[in-house]
């Protein structure tokens, strides 16, 4: 198993400290800068009662927007996501027979 490096970031003027694989970083670092990026856009251009409105606008301009950009690229295509779901179905089906 890929050893976890701990990484802080900042969404929206709070600091989360997550665990990524290293070949992972760069991209997180990447979207992390686009969603702060977004959030500053969004606060020049809408009114918002406070910081979560705009986290939340940001979160839903991301994941409508998430299959036509660029900065996206590495994330998985449908088949494969689905492929990996089954995956993880047969593996907790496997668990909970084995507890029954």
């Amino acid at each position: 198993m890929e050893t976890l490096i701990p990484v802080n970031i900042v969404i929206g003027d709070r600091n989360y400290r997550i665990k990524v694989s290293p070949s992972d970083e760069e991209h997180v670092r990447k979207t992390i800068k686009t969603i702060n990026d977004k959030i500053l856009e969004f606060k020049t251009s809408f009114a918002g009662k406070d910081m979560q409105d705009y986290v939340a606008m940001v979160l839903v301009w991301y994941a409508t927007h998430a299959g036509t950009s660029n900065n996206n690229a590495s994330l998985p295509d449908e088949t494969e996501a689905k492929e990996a779901l089954q995956k993880m179905e047969q593996q907790i089906d496997s668990l909970l027979n084995s507890i029954s």
